[in-house]
């Protein structure tokens, strides 16, 4: 396997993505392609927030089947360059600047999604491993864990 080959759940140094923003596309293919890349992370979609007020709730969520142009301002067509090395906060800026679009990226934890408000700082690929890690059914490394652990979304 060369440096350049994509392997989902794996990633090169060289590793980039694309999503595809257009107004007819639907949420539920853009959540799709970017879980394709990073299976222990999601986006979800919120009707554009009150910029004063920085938390989403879960009535805000925009359903899986809308297209991304639904209830939002003018979405024109355009492309986000992802790459692992990106930070989460960085991700959720550029749909908001360029696109208008209020997004969060989730992490699984077991059967589960968090919010990773708390790690926003950490990369999309700190974020996918560590909920591999939390999700992967493997008793030893449950062993000894602090249970809080897997409710709460902190910097560690």
């Amino acid at each position: 396997m060369n440096d350049d080959e994509k392997i989902p759940g794996m990633f090169s140094k060289n590793f980039l993505m694309n999503l595809r923003i257009a107004p007819n596309r639907l949420i539920s293919d853009l959540q799709k392609d970017f879980n394709n890349a990073f299976p222990f992370l999601k986006l979800e979609f919120f009707r554009n927030r009150n910029q004063q007020i920085p938390v989403f709730t879960f009535q805000q969520i925009l359903p899986y089947n809308n297209r991304i142009a639904e209830g939002q301002a003018a979405i024109t067509d355009g492309d986000i360059e992802v790459n692992p090395d990106m930070r989460v906060k960085e991700l959720e800026k550029i749909f908001q600047d360029q696109f208008s679009l209020a997004v969060q990226v989730f992490r699984r934890s077991g059967n589960l999604w968090l919010e990773t408000t708390m790690t926003d700082n950490w990369t999309l690929r700190q974020q996918n491993e560590h909920g591999r890690e939390i999700s992967t059914d493997n008793k030893e490394n449950d062993f000894g864990k602090d249970d809080d652990e897997l409710s709460r979304d902190a910097d560690h």
